[in-house]
């Protein structure tokens, strides 16, 4: 028994116009980039909301002389905000929260970090104990836009310690710093101590000693 052929529908590929090969690239940009700025808006909300609750957290419970007092309260204060808003605001977190706005104190500063920078990279950078050397770090992350996974691993290969500025005073790491912050600007002190650069770029006598 010869079946007899279904037309083609509507939804057939036959049937489907030919787009503009521009307006399909045009449209799948204008997504693309919403979504992009969408998910930074909500990083940089999240982010500085955490900065913000650590912050009130440490000046006003904290601060206090008895220290488990404060411990009690952050510890009521999570069970709370964990029936309201789930897990994301445990004691773990709250204290974490806490440090980092100890550890990051200049709001400022994290306003610009946090346009490049999500929260998992600020979990990665609190434990460094080293002020220069987070701050080198946190501001490599931003110009570099290193994801969290080569963050980990810039900081375990001790990328800062291989860098002539890790040899210079603290005050003239600190401008160097924040004329990577300001400029976006590399000065030879952050180039690696690699002989092979260093020869390329003729610092070897300077850098080298």
């Amino acid at each position: 028994m010869i079946k007899k052929r279904t037309p083609a529908t509507s939804k057939s590929p036959q049937n489907l116009p030919i787009l503009p090969g521009a307006l399909l690239k045009d449209l799948r940009h204008m997504i693309e980039d919403t979504r992009n700025s969408i998910a930074s808006a909500v990083n940089a909300g999240l982010t500085s909301l955490y900065w913000h609750v650590g912050d009130r957290i440490r000046r006003e419970i904290l601060q206090e002389e008895r220290a488990e007092y404060g411990r009690t309260i952050v510890a009521s204060l999570s069970r709370q905000l964990m029936l309201e808003y789930g897990n994301g605001f445990n004691d773990k977190n709250l204290h974490r929260m806490v440090q980092f706005a100890e550890v990051f104190a200049d709001k400022q500063i994290v306003v610009s970090l946090t346009r490049q920078l999500s929260w998992t990279h600020f979990v990665t950078l609190i434990p460094l104990k080293d002020p220069i050397k987070r701050d080198f770090y946190a501001e490599m992350s931003r110009v570099e836009r290193w994801s969290v996974r080569t963050l980990k691993d810039k900081i375990n290969s001790m990328l800062f310690e291989r860098t002539a500025l890790s040899k210079k005073p603290e005050l003239v790491v600190q401008a160097e710093l924040e004329a990577l912050r300001k400029d976006n600007t590399f000065t030879p002190d952050l180039v690696f101590r690699d002989p092979y650069v260093l020869e390329f770029l003729n610092l070897n006598d300077r850098y080298l000693a």
